[in-house]
């Protein structure tokens, strides 16, 4: 019965690690992608502003 108390600990602990860690993966590709996104988004305005400077750069 010892056995099998540690074996079911074993098996509980390495399926708390695994859900961790996807855990992590999970928001660890959340961040990229929000960031790349960010990024995305200032490149945009980037190339707007260069290609059309008095629109968005209004002149007083």
């Amino acid at each position: 019965m010892d056995v099998a108390v540690k074996l079911f600990k074993l098996i509980v602990a390495a399926g708390l690690t695994a859900f961790a860690l996807c855990g992590c993966t999970l928001l660890a590709i959340a961040d990229a992608a929000g960031s790349a996104v960010v990024y995305g988004v200032k490149t945009t305005v980037n190339v707007l502003d260069a290609v059309t400077p008095d629109i968005v750069n209004k002149k007083k």
